[in-house]
């Protein structure tokens, strides 16, 4: 099992309720502060959902009905961690977190029990972990008026996590040419994206923002590669 970090969650609940328990989500991401953002988000409606890992490793230790995959810093097809969290547990459904440059059918091809776009509001997001554990189908599309209350690498310099994503794969060593066909991108998108970014952080060229990147929490905890 690759290495990596996991943070266990309290699994009892300290109220009684009626109706069916909350669902058992792991939050599951190669960056910390990318998951608890998402934790954050969920944790505001613990009668419908409880969270009982999170980790940047591939396996879930404690029981979970779902495992939240946030693909921040990864590209579709070529994802060997959603590949591994789905061979390494068998018993939750794998539901994937992300924007519309990683194709829906790339994750169900996977394997995947669902796909969920970033820019659903918290309750959103809720509902439709709700809905995929009990069979359902999620919303069909976010508001354009969600909630923001993510949080990602180098989100107080300013970055978008748009940005923030094209940065990271900068720190794995990508090319433009390799992020743009893997992330289902123009290259001259890329290239807009990685400008900005550089504006924001004070960089003129890709050594140096690899090395910011690396001094600022871009490196992935996750060895099993892109």
């Amino acid at each position: 099992m690759p290495s990596g970090h996991t943070t266990g969650v309290e699994t009892n609940p300290t109220y009684e309720q009626d109706g069916p328990p909350p669902v058992r989500v792991a939050l599951s991401n190669d960056y910390e502060i990318v998951l608890l953002g998402v934790a954050e988000m969920l944790a505001r409606y613990p009668r419908q959902v409880r969270i009982v890992d999170i980790t940047t490793s591939t396996r879930v230790p404690h029981a979970a009905d779902v495992v939240l995959y946030d693909t921040f810093g990864r590209v579709p097809d070529v994802d060997v961690k959603l590949k591994e969290i789905l061979a390494e547990n068998p018993a939750a459904k794998v539901v994937v977190y992300s924007w519309d440059d990683y194709p829906e059918d790339a994750a169900l091809r996977a394997g995947a029990a669902g796909f969920l776009r970033k820019g659903l509001t918290a309750a959103e997001l809720v509902a439709a972990l709700v809905a995929i554990h009990d069979g359902g189908q999620p919303p069909p599309e976010p508001r354009a008026d969600g909630e923001a209350v993510q949080t990602w690498p180098g989100q107080v310099h300013g970055l978008s996590q748009r940005e923030a994503e094209m940065l990271s794969l900068v720190v794995r060593g990508l090319t433009n040419d390799e992020i743009a066909a893997r992330a289902y991108l123009t290259v001259n998108t890329v290239k807009t994206y990685l400008g900005t970014a550089y504006r924001k952080i004070g960089v003129g060229s890709r050594s140096q923002a690899v090395a910011w990147g690396i001094r600022h929490g871009f490196e992935s905890t996750d060895d099993t590669g892109l």
